[in-house]
């Protein structure tokens, strides 16, 4: 894991392109969701988080526990959103994440996202290890 002072934010670039839309160039609503994960799973990718050597190596993976989501406007074919996403709360094995969407800086969607450590064997909870909490703890502050 990366051993620099993590970033207590975070900003990811992703285009809507076609297959994202409806037949009006609308955003479907669930790529939201998509587009929220990548983000995530980007963040942590740059905080030195390799979540296939924690599932081999601490036999901890991460799975969405629950998400509240708002949507606001819609994001249309071709636009470019930024996601930014940050830590809310840390728990002994769980993480909430704060994200939003927006296009040229207008808020079209935010969420919350509840993600859960759990056992890769047998999906029950199972606390972060010591030194991913460290981590996250200093992204979240």
């Amino acid at each position: 894991m990366a051993t620099e002072t993590p970033a207590a934010f975070s900003t990811f670039d992703i285009r809507v392109y076609y297959e994202d839309t409806d037949a009006g160039g609308v955003m479907y609503y669930a790529n939201y969701l998509k587009f929220f994960e990548r983000a995530r799973t980007e963040w942590l990718r740059c905080l030195g988080v390799n979540q296939s050597e924690l599932a081999s190596k601490e036999h901890r993976i991460f799975v969405v526990k629950k998400v509240e989501i708002q949507y606001r406007k819609p994001a249309r074919l071709d636009d470019l959103l930024v996601v930014h996403s940050q830590i809310i709360r840390l728990g002994r094995a769980s993480i909430i994440f704060g994200q939003s969407a927006l296009r040229d800086g207008e808020l079209l969607c935010e969420s919350g996202t509840q993600v859960g450590c759990v056992d890769a064997n047998t999906f029950r909870p199972a606390g972060l290890t010591h030194e991913l909490r460290n981590l996250l703890e200093k992204a979240q502050n």
